[in-house]
């Protein structure tokens, strides 16, 4: 009888299926094709910043997959947060450059940001970012008071971008008198019309985007930088001054709220669910590329920085964001023109 069980255990044990292992990152990504969607057109600064990371990060990635980019372009990024949140693959093939702006957006314009900035998967930035103004050498600007007492006519996308959030806030709280012309396809098209004479300027540029694209033209003295938004100069701009802080305590917790989207760069992150391993992978790879000496060699080139911050760092930077006191969105919101929304 002994035997006849033994006989039925050894059986069963051979009938039995086998326990399939976890499958690692590695070997998921092994033979995968990774797609880096950009929020922006051919051409920008984040466009530069997307390509640069895509033509590196695959060696970084455990299975080396096939890295390609995708423009999705519309709403200053925010239709692909929206895609990246509700529709995209969570299996870890997908991630996206979108504006630094878009963590602020739900609170700001709930009817357009379809997605909590807190339930994506930030995978890093190359490094923080300074907004500026820069003005054509035909404006009858010369100084950062000119701006408080002189109209300068600046272009911009449209709502949720800073080229035109920064200098909509800072005409309400900042005292300046920019004059904001929406509907241009990003920077590359407000600089050319810049040239045509068509506007003045632009208000709330990345510097290192002014720099990637514009750098010949400031060393010429065709353009110049008037100022600067944030809290600390930027290195390469110490003749450049800041807007003075507001002193009202909810018009400066606003300012705070508008000047945080800078401490995100140009912000990558994965879908909601991706898995966490997967996450981790990414995360690891961005780190690593942005050590990357052939990466640093064409970022020196193209004037591009590099001063990572990690997906921990912008996880934490989101929550602080989402924390935001009540009455400081409200006034943003009115600021914003955004009080009809729901």
């Amino acid at each position: 009888m002994l035997k006849t069980l033994i006989t039925s255990l050894v059986a069963c044990g051979l009938c039995a299926p086998h326990i399939a292992h976890a499958e690692t990152a590695e070997e998921f990504y092994r033979g995968k094709q990774v797609t880096v969607k950009v929020g922006f057109p051919p051409g920008s600064g984040y466009d530069l910043a997307g390509r640069l990371v895509a033509r590196h990060i695959g060696v970084h990635i455990a299975g080396n997959p096939t890295i390609i980019v995708q423009n999705v372009v519309g709403a200053g990024s925010l239709t692909l947060a929206n895609q990246m949140y509700r529709t995209a693959p969570r299996d870890g093939t997908a991630l996206a450059l979108v504006s630094n702006a878009v963590a602020a957006t739900p609170l700001l314009s709930p009817s357009t940001a379809q997605f909590d900035p807190r339930q994506f998967n930030w995978i890093g930035s190359n490094a923080p970012e300074i907004d500026v103004v820069v003005a054509s050498n035909q404006a009858p600007h010369q100084t950062i008071n000119d701006l408080q007492s002189k109209t300068l006519i600046v272009g911009a996308s449209g709502l949720g971008g800073a080229i035109f959030d920064l200098p909509q806030m800072s005409n309400a709280l900042l005292g300046t008198k920019f004059q904001i012309i929406a509907g241009y396809d990003g920077a590359a098209k407000i600089f050319l019309a810049i040239q045509r004479g068509e506007l003045q300027g632009i208000s709330g540029i990345g510097w290192s985007s002014v720099k990637a694209s514009q750098l010949s033209e400031i060393k010429s003295g065709r353009l110049r930088v008037l100022a600067q938004f944030g809290w600390k100069k930027h290195a390469e701009l110490p003749d450049v001054p800041l807007f003075d802080k507001s002193k009202d305590e909810i018009d400066y917790q606003a300012v705070k709220f508008m000047y945080a989207r800078m401490q995100y760069g140009r912000p990558f992150l994965m879908p909601p669910e991706t898995p966490q391993d997967r996450v981790r992978a990414m995360r690891e790879a961005f780190k690593a590329t942005m050590k990357d000496k052939d990466l640093l060699a064409q970022a020196e080139r193209f004037e591009f920085e590099i001063d990572p911050i990690s997906g921990e760092e912008l996880d934490e930077l989101t929550k602080e964001i989402m924390a935001t006191p009540p009455a400081a969105v409200a006034r943003l919101r009115e600021i914003l023109d955004l009080t009809k929304e729901k």
